[in-house]
């Protein structure tokens, strides 16, 4: 804009200073006056009071010019009053341009504060909806707390009573090593399932996790042990794969056992039969984000993570449902197979780790589910 100001006004100088040599040249010809009139209307579209002020005193200086060459006897008086004529023309038209002017400058700059607070009210109407959602999930989170509560005091006897067949009927006689191992980890989860429930009951918030430093080996195999009977009766390959020479990993046992069987449940769920389901952990330099949310719950971590992968080669996700795969109460099982809180809660529970959880997924490739957690 300023470049283009300067371009005007040096067009309204050029025309100013050739009607005054038109006048030096013609001092009675009184109408190359009225040509000072151009260069008003272009200082007018620059809209400064200043600079028009400056070009009217200049314009009517100019026109009285004439008078300073000699006339015939009689004509000055004429003169005066013809040139009077054109200064009054040229301050009428100055008001005009210039209240003109600032005219369309008040309704551009009322457009632009309209355009602003359009903005500013569209931006309040997404934050608005937004806010409602939150409410409308927190609202549905709040009603399943109460649901799981009343069921959870409901299940509570029946599953001790479970509980204590289960450890009766590893006693028994004929036993094998094998069925002992099946009962032992039946009467673990019995275990868990109760100490869940105990959580539910005593406090309207889950139990915070409490982790310590372990190996890597005993927070996967306990869910890969646990899912393994259901892998191989759909006909699904299961692989673990964890180095020996991996640092200690920053985890509740527990909480971190029910993220992973919730992974492996989803990656069941969603490979067909003769599929392939993968388990890997490895270590990798942490980022900075992650090296300050893990030092926040775990003052001695390393400059690294341990990175736990599920990957399936099952039916994948396509791009609209991964962006909403950790939205509470959002699933694509089919009505009655899945509650939709899954992956909302394992990534809770992961956060509250100073960990994180990340989804990738192609529907020609299958679904990655990556835990990354705080290194020894």
């Amino acid at each position: 804009m300023l470049k283009q100001n300067r371009i005007v006004l040096a067009i309204a100088g050029a025309v100013f200073l050739a009607i005054v040599v038109l006048e030096m040249a013609i001092p009675a010809n009184v109408v190359g006056a009225y040509g000072f009139v151009l260069p008003i209307l272009l200082v007018a579209t620059v809209r400064s009071r200043g600079l028009m002020l400056i070009t009217v005193v200049a314009c009517i200086l100019a026109t009285y010019l004439g008078l300073m060459q000699p006339t015939k006897p009689g004509r000055f008086q004429s003169a005066v009053i013809n040139r009077s004529v054109v200064a009054g023309v040229l301050l009428i038209v100055a008001y005009i341009g210039m209240t003109w002017e600032e005219r369309k400058a008040r309704e551009e700059a009322a457009r632009a504060a309209l355009a602003r607070e359009t903005e500013n009210l569209l931006k309040a109407n997404t934050q608005l909806v937004s806010a409602k959602d939150q409410l409308n999930r927190s609202e549905r989170l709040a009603a399943v707390g109460q649901l799981v509560a009343s069921v959870a005091h409901e299940v509570g006897t029946p599953l001790h009573s479970i509980a204590w067949h289960v450890q009766a009927l590893a006693e028994e006689p004929g036993v094998t090593p094998e069925m002992k191992k099946r009962v032992t980890v039946i009467d673990e989860q019995l275990t868990r399932v109760v100490r869940i429930i105990q959580d539910l009951l005593s406090s309207t918030r889950p139990r915070l996790p409490e982790p310590t430093w372990l190996p890597v080996e005993q927070v996967i195999s306990p869910a890969a042990v646990l899912m393994e009977p259901a892998f191989h009766a759909k006909e699904i390959t299961l692989t673990v794969e964890i180095p020996k020479d991996l640092p200690l990993i920053w985890a509740d046992k527990e909480k971190l056992h029910q993220v992973l069987v919730n992974v492996l449940t989803n990656a069941l769920a969603a490979t067909p039969p003769h599929g392939t389901v993968s388990v890997s952990a490895g270590v990798r330099a942490a980022s900075s984000d992650e090296l300050d949310r893990g030092r926040q719950v775990a003052s001695a971590m390393s400059p690294q993570v341990i990175a736990v992968a599920v990957r399936d080669t099952g039916c994948g996700m396509p791009e609209p449902d991964v962006q909403k795969a950790f939205e509470p109460f959002f699933t694509t099982k089919a009505v009655g197979k899945g509650t939709g809180l899954g992956l909302f809660l394992s990534r809770e529970t992961v956060l509250a780790h100073g960990g994180s959880l990340a989804l990738e997924s192609d529907t020609s490739q299958g679904t990655t589910v990556t835990v990354t957690l705080p290194a020894l």
